[in-house]
């Protein structure tokens, strides 16, 4: 489906992507190989379980959280390269667990890491998150965003074949879609990308699809979900759960939200000269609630034999970034200063999803508004202002 480009990129990773990135081996491999489970109580043999790959990070653990109340086992990995284990402690708390959640310290680029989990669990099905995210630093460190996200994503689809795994949900990105100037997005809009991020989702997707389209029809056939979402911000409700934004956060909200709270002087809004109503930048923005529910839905599609489904997920509203900073600003009662600055490369006038299919085929609608969003969020902030992490952890 992607032509060319995909398969010239395919084989500059094998034949040259490892051996030009061996000089980021700190950054992005795990040293400690995986010899046994991390933590977690006794598991049964007889249950099957939802691996999440990534469940640790933001959407990956709320999906977690959400995963469990719904009555789902799960084991989570992650290598912890952008995230810390806190998050499961905070499930537990929050839904009352008597026993912890499975967890391995593990990283994709480690086949031999990944494929002990299946060997050690019923896999029924596969939710993939893992994957590093920042659009700018990709355009700086290109080589290193194909080796972990494309890499560690074939390798986990090597391990699924192995073990038989045939069913999964895979964490896209709206950024897949090249830019239109249409008012929404769908399923079915022309597919490019901006950036060395964008270009990873897309290859990724490419990949699930080959393997899907080889089987298909057989009883080898894979299912696959592949979600494409758009802004997911705000936290869980109780304010024990949210996004760790780390030292300098790279999306939007979380940006607000620290200055917000004094942990930055102002916002910087990138460009007040698009096409827009106010000039600024309009996206599409999702409760993080929402999007998480979205995943639990896609694996119960995965497991009616659904084959191949594409989604967009969103509200299928677009808001500016002065209207996101003026709703936060309602959400906390206090001045959130900002300045103009120049365009961001890469961005553009707006990018709003259709959500039509994902309502008719998965039933999925969002529940939470944008007040929601900003009140969770800043009940949040509010409770935890360096995240997960104490001030010193964080300014390390």
């Amino acid at each position: 489906m992607y032509g060319v480009v995909f398969w010239l990129t395919l084989v500059t990773y094998f034949f040259g992507c490892r051996e030009l990135s061996k000089g980021l081996d700190k950054q992005i491999k795990s040293k400690r190989p995986i010899a046994s489970i991390a933590r977690g109580s006794a598991f049964d043999t007889r249950k099957e379980y939802i691996l999440v790959t990534g469940g640790t990070g933001y959407i990956g653990s709320h999906t977690v959280l959400k995963l469990i109340e719904e009555g789902y086992d799960v084991v989570v990995l992650d290598n912890l390269s952008n995230s810390v284990v806190e998050p499961l402690r905070r499930i537990e708390r929050i839904l009352g667990l008597k026993n912890q959640i499975p967890f391995y310290e593990a990283d994709l680029l480690n086949y031999d890491d990944i494929n002990a989990v299946f060997k050690k669990y019923r896999v029924s099905c596969v939710i993939h998150f893992a994957a590093l995210k920042a659009v700018e630093e990709s355009t700086r460190e290109p080589l290193r965003y194909y080796d972990n996200n494309f890499g560690g994503t074939v390798n986990l689809l090597k391990a699924m074949q192995e073990n038989s795994v045939k069913n999964i949900v895979f964490s896209s990105s709206a950024t897949v879609y090249e830019y239109s100037g249409k008012d929404s997005y769908t399923e079915d809009s022309k597919l490019a990308c901006t950036n060395p991020y964008g270009r990873t989702k897309l290859f990724m997707e490419s990949v699930i699809e080959d393997i899907y389209n080889t089987a298909a029809g057989t009883d080898k056939q894979m299912n696959a979900v592949i979600l494409r979402y758009f802004n997911p911000f705000g936290a869980h409700p109780s304010g024990l759960m949210g996004e760790d934004a780390g030292q300098l956060p790279n999306n939007l909200m979380p940006y607000i939200a620290q200055v917000a709270v004094g942990e930055l002087d102002k916002v910087h809004v990138f460009g007040a000269d698009y096409n827009t109503k106010d000039g600024t930048g309009v996206r599409d923005f999702i409760h993080i609630m929402d999007l998480a529910r979205a995943h639990v839905y896609s694996v119960k599609k995965t497991s009616e034999n659904c084959g191949l489904k594409v989604y967009n997920v969103g509200s299928g509203s677009g808001y500016s970034v002065l209207e996101m900073i003026e709703a936060m600003k309602e959400a906390c009662n206090c001045q959130i200063p900002f300045v103009i600055d120049g365009r961001r490369s890469g961005d553009v006038d707006k990018v709003v999803c259709d959500p039509t299919k994902a309502e008719r085929e998965l039933g999925f609608k969002v529940e939470y508004t944008l007040k929601d969003m900003c009140r969770d969020l800043w009940r949040w902030q509010q409770a935890n202002p360096h995240g997960y992490r104490t001030k010193a952890e964080k300014s390390n």
